[in-house]
Formats: structure tokens, sequence, C-alpha cells
């Protein structure tokens, strides 16, 4: 598992700046103004950040952008970072400035000097998430693959900050390492091991295996995962820190899908690998929250499983009976995501009587049509939860926009044999899949189903994560808990 860069919180010493080997970093105000470790660099330097502090390359700088001085005559180290920020910078812009110290690194170690530093936490998550690197199965080779792993990071203040304790960053790393591992790595039986090594953070895990799930009733989700040599399980985590009925998440966590019988092109089909990403946001979350002690009770339900045709697999047109006790056309075999989390949303209101629902899925290619890859989509059936959950996200920095749902999209679920279809063809297709999900809620449950596909991972990155898994959702869904669901509210 990738470990996030150890990152040391120190009193400023100034005296110090001099003989630091690897990289400096100092802060950069408005108006080319220097606090005391920006003087003493320029001190050292023979004024070369003052000059600099003033010229107009310095004045184009936005909030989070850095500058490098190589090689500074007066010092030991290699380079001057100059970070760019104002003293109101929010978090996320101070995120973003971190993440951009992290990428000038180049496997060296780095000492950021600053008299004061409002959102030393958020510096110390935007270093952490930028200098991931999924290294799991490559070589030790520098020449080629570049340095292996990040340097040491200290950030040094006035008052030694606060760095929050990586709680954020091991949960995003989790998230990330899950998302990027390959099938063949992360099977449904080793992604349920890897679950279960969470018991040492102090989760409770819970294992369903086929026979169990096969007596509770869950055919949708067995059925999707009929073709497959792996088992189908269902994985529960429960942190139980506050009071009364738990938030339930549930995430779809299908290791790799073909499509089954209703194939996929092969072209990119190797991206399937994500198809898990809701079911590592969720681990990731309850990771989070066991790292902070959370004083919310939460349960995560993850189902995991592997769509392949085979002899065995579903066809299309075949009809199958729900948890629920519904029965389902299955039209489209590559429309399984929503035929997991059905089955594993039931379980969960029927098992844990929870406050409310969240689902998380890398559901439709329609909701990256509609949003790109800068939003989630989010639907919901209580506006006072989706509201707060949009807001969680944009405190997060994490892109999310609300669709609509509505009764007037039920008649494209419409069959002729069964009580409904698992698709409703090319026209709305992220809404239909999500009013498809409705029908598993329960009257009067506060529900909202996160389509991820867009933002679970990246081919070009993002300012806070390299190419592939980005670890998205957990900073929202950990502030909505801390927000709402820590004082007890109900949805």
């Amino acid at each position: 598992m990738t470990t996030p860069p150890r990152i040391d919180a120190a009193a400023l010493d100034l005296d110090a700046l001099e003989g630091v080997e690897g990289r400096v970093a100092v802060l950069l105000g408005p108006d080319g103004s220097l606090d005391a470790a920006g003087r003493r660099v320029s001190e050292l330097t023979g004024g070369a950040l003052e000059r600099f502090a003033t010229h107009e390359s310095a004045e184009r700088m936005k909030p989070g952008e850095i500058r490098e001085l190589a090689f500074p005559s007066g010092m030991a180290a290699r380079a001057v970072l100059v970070l760019r920020l104002d003293p109101d910078s929010d978090a996320e812009t101070v995120r973003k400035g971190g993440a951009a110290l992290a990428k000038a690194m180049e496997g060296e170690d780095l000492l950021v000097a600053a008299e004061a530093l409002a959102e030393a936490e958020a510096l110390a998550l935007g270093i952490a998430l930028r200098a991931y690197d999924y290294r799991e199965l490559k070589g030790e080779d520098p020449e080629e693959d570049g340095p292996v792993g990040p340097g040491a990071v200290t950030i040094m203040a006035s008052e030694a900050p606060d760095l929050g304790g990586g709680g954020h960053a091991a949960a995003i790393y989790l998230v990330r390492d899950l998302v990027n591992a390959p099938a063949n790595v992360l099977t449904t039986t080793a992604f349920a091991d890897r679950l279960e090594g969470l018991r040492a953070e102090g989760l409770e895990v819970e294992v369903l295996d086929e026979d169990r799930l096969q007596a509770l009733g869950m055919r949708l989700l067995l059925g999707v995962g009929q073709g497959s040599e792996s088992p189908t399980k269902v994985v529960v985590m429960r942190w139980s820190g506050g009071e009364g009925p738990p938030l339930a998440l549930c995430g779809k966590g299908v290791v790799f899908d073909t499509g089954g019988i209703s194939l996929k092109p092969g072209a990119g089909m190797e991206d399937m690998t994500m198809d898990m990403g809701g079911a590592a946001t969720v681990a990731g979350v309850m990771l989070a929250l066991a790292r902070r002690k959370a004083a919310a009770n939460v349960v995560g339900l993850v189902g995991l499983v592997e769509n392949m045709p085979d002899g065995r697999a579903q066809r299309p047109g075949d009809v199958v009976r729900s948890m629920k006790g519904d029965t389902v056309e299955i039209i489209n075999t590559d429309a399984e995501g929503r035929l997991v989390l059905a089955d594993v949303m039931w379980h969960a209101q029927e098992a844990y009587e929870p406050s409310a629902v969240i689902d998380l899925a890398t559901l439709t290619g329609a909701i990256i049509v509609a949003l790109g890859q800068e939003n989630a989509g989010v639907f919901s059936n209580d506006d006072a939860l989706a509201d707060a959950f949009l807001a969680a996200a944009e405190a997060a920095g994490e892109g999310a926009w609300r669709l609509p749902l509505g009764p007037a999209y039920d008649k494209l679920l419409k069959s002729r044999v069964a009580d409904m279809k698992n698709v409703g063809g090319r026209e709305a297709g992220s809404i239909t899949a999500a009013q498809f999900l409705q029908r598993f809620v329960k009257e009067d449950m506060p529900w909202i189903h996160l389509d991820i596909a867009g933002v679970a991972s990246r081919k070009s990155g993002t300012d806070l994560s390299a190419p592939g898994a980005t670890g998205w959702g957990v900073l929202a869904l950990d502030r909505l808990v801390r927000d709402r669901f820590e004082r007890g509210e109900a949805g």
C-alpha cells in the first residue's frame, strides 16, 4: 500500500535556513511582500528574492502558483521555491499551492518556511496528495521511472503548525491504490481482504459470501457476477462513534467490467479496472472517519463483483427478482452497476435502518457527456440533504452538480414482462439510472446518488493528483458527516 510522505511540523528557525539542503519554499504575499522567512532567504541570497518579488513576473503570479530560483548562492539548498499566497487564501487554494510544491520536489526533501500559515493542514494535504505515485507494480529504477517516492517534508512557522494528523491523505491514498490496481491484482477476494485490514483502524468489518447473499435474496447482485470465476461478496464496514441510526454509504465495486454478454468495445476496456471507484471511495471515507474518531455512526456497504462473459453469464432478456421483491428485465448486461447497488442499498435499509443513504458509483458514461470530468452528478429525493452535500463538496473543493429526477422518466423503464427494465435507452441515461435506483429507496428515506464516472479517475490528472485515480469524494463526504451527522441530525 502506498504511504503518504512524512510531513513534520516545526517552529520557525531562521538561522537554520542557510544550511538546509534539498528545496526551501517561502511565501510571497500581495504586492511582493515577504515575511520573516522570505526576508532571511533574500538576505542569504544577496537580495535575489527581493529583486524577484518586485519583478513583473512575480506580479503575474496567481495565488497557489510557484516559481523556482535554482541553485541560490549563499544557501545549501538546490532551489528556492516561491509560493504566492495571500493571507486570506482559502483551503482549496492553499492545497493547490501545496500540490505545486510537491510537483517541484523531484524526490528531494522540502522545507516550507513561513512566519504565519493559517491553513497549514491544507498545505500539508496538498503536498501529500500530489506526491502520490502508484508504484506497487513497478521496479525501482530511478533513471527509468523517475525519483522513487517523495522526500521528507517539514513545515515551519512561528508556532509549530497543526497538520491534522494526515488522516485525509491516508484515506485518499487508500482510494487511489484500490482504483489504480489492475483486476488481476485486485480481485473481489483481494479487495475484501484489504477492507478486512481496516479492523486495525477500529472499524467493524464483516464479509458476506455468496451463500449468505443467496440466503438474503440478493439475486440482482449475484446475477452480475455469475459469469466470473471471482466470487461475489458484500463487505460491511461500521464506525460507531455517535448516537442514533447510522448514515449508510453504499458503493459499487465492479472490479472489472467487460460489459458481460453486452460486451464493451475492446478499445479502452483496460480502463474498466476503475469501475469499483464507488466502493473504494466508501472505504476511504470509512478510514477517514476512523482516523479522526468521528462522533457519528456510519455504515459502509460495498458490493464486490466482476462482470464477465461466460457460458453461465447473465443474458439480455433474463428476468431477475431483486432482494426487495421487484422483478427486473435485463436489457443490457453492461448496465450492471445499478443492479449491484439496488440489492446493496436495500440490504442497508433492511439491516441497519439508517437515517439516510448515499450511494456512489462509476455508473454511466452519460454523466461524462453531461458534466465532463469536473463534476460528479448528484441526484436526490431530499433537498436539505442534497444542499448539505453540495455545500460540503464546495468547501472541500470537489466538483458536484445536481441533476433532476421525476416520475416522467419512469416510463422509459417500463418493461413488458417485468416490473422494470434495467436501462431506459440513450435518452437521459444518467437520470434514468438514478431513477432506477430510487425504486430501491424506501419511502421517506433521504437519499443521494453520486455518479462519479467522470471524476474517479483522470487520464490527464488534476491539480492534486497525477494521472489515474483521484480519490474524489473523501473530503466532501467526510465534511458532510462532520457538518451534519455529528450533530445527530437525520438526513
